[in-house]
């Protein structure tokens, strides 16, 4: 009986060296974030156990720490998804500086700004739909996308349908005009949201041009000209084009007499300040001018430093000029009067 209490008590021993116990002691209770996950300890450290096993010092101050913070959470509310226990952690109490600002709001297009006043509300569609060519799972849009007609190998034709018109040619313009719609478009939502507003770009090419498309060509097309359509014929039957712009406004000359007297006050107060001068610039340029002055009186009147007053060298001069009306021989000839 006494060697099974001095086994167990043995092993027991051994699990206590080799597994240390979950309660920890501190003198200052730390302080926890259970948001962040994060564990303060504000004890003071002792320097005497740092100096002589830093190592061991700071891993088990690391684990003790560690061990206040697992137990802590194991007291928040838990939940349970796919057989894996979660633990709800609250709202974070400890704010953190951002590096960078906070990301501006994305701003709507066109679209979503139509569909939020009509009540228009986007369905999710599955980005995989089903090929029944290929017999298998392809994207939506894009590249390799699922039920692609363009690569129909064969198109029947009606019997109304033009005979000397490609439909396969016609099936790849059309791709490539919704291509390029959408990217006008994409192009139009980035200018709007920069500037506020998209400038009219002239004629955009439709199929079927409504009455104000063909009036607007029409006045487009009269100012193309060298006169801006001062000269040009009127078609028969045709009406007087108002021309659509902004005006330009002038105040009057007889106006309010209290803003005039404050425009003019403000006018004379700018007047009356000195203007701001900079110090600095204008030591660089004081000590700049000292140095010249002192290169100058030392090298007898004559500058060094990029003065293109200073003295010619001899070796650099200007070009000889040619003779006109006469012609140079070849190696030693002489040099006579051209014919």
């Amino acid at each position: 009986m006494a060697d099974l209490v001095e086994n167990i008590l043995r092993e027991e021993a051994e699990k206590e060296s080799k597994y240390k116990t979950i309660v920890v002691q501190k003198d200052v209770d730390i302080e926890i974030d259970d948001g962040n996950l994060l564990a303060y300890d504000p004890n003071p450290i002792d320097v005497e156990l740092f100096r002589s096993n830093r190592n061991e010092y700071l891993s088990n101050l690391a684990r003790d720490n560690t061990q206040l913070l697992f137990n802590k959470l194991w007291t928040l509310p838990v939940e349970k998804v796919e057989n894996i226990v979660l633990a709800k952690l609250p709202n974070p109490s400890t704010q953190f500086p951002r590096e960078k600002r906070l990301p501006k709001p994305k701003p709507e297009t066109k679209w979503e700004k139509y569909a939020k006043v009509k009540g228009i509300q986007n369905k999710k569609k599955d980005k995989l739909v089903w090929d029944e060519q290929h017999k298998e799972f392809r994207p939506r849009w894009g590249y390799g996308r699922a039920n692609d007609d363009t690569k129909d190998w064969l198109i029947e034709i009606k019997s109304n349908a033009d005979p000397d018109e490609d439909p396969f040619a016609k099936r790849t313009n059309a791709k490539k005009e919704r291509t390029a719609k959408n990217e006008l478009q994409r192009l139009r939502n980035i200018a709007r949201s920069r500037y506020g507003k998209v400038p009219g770009v002239g004629l955009t090419p439709v199929s079927k041009p409504n009455k104000d498309q063909l009036s607007k060509a029409l006045v487009l097309a009269k100012k193309s000209t060298a006169s801006l359509g001062k000269f040009t014929e009127k078609l028969p039957k045709e009406k007087a084009t108002r021309e659509k712009g902004k005006r330009r406004k002038f105040e009057p000359c007889v106006g309010d007499m209290k803003k005039e007297k404050a425009k003019q006050l403000h006018i004379l107060h700018t007047l009356s300040q000195a203007p701001p001068v900079n110090v600095a610039k204008a030591a660089q340029q004081f000590m700049s001018q000292e140095e010249d002055n002192a290169t100058f009186s030392k090298e007898g009147g004559r500058k060094k430093r990029g003065d293109k007053a200073g003295r010619r060298s001899k070796a650099g001069g200007r070009p000889p000029k040619k003779n006109k009306g006469f012609q140079n021989r070849g190696k030693g000839g002489k040099g006579g009067k051209g014919k």
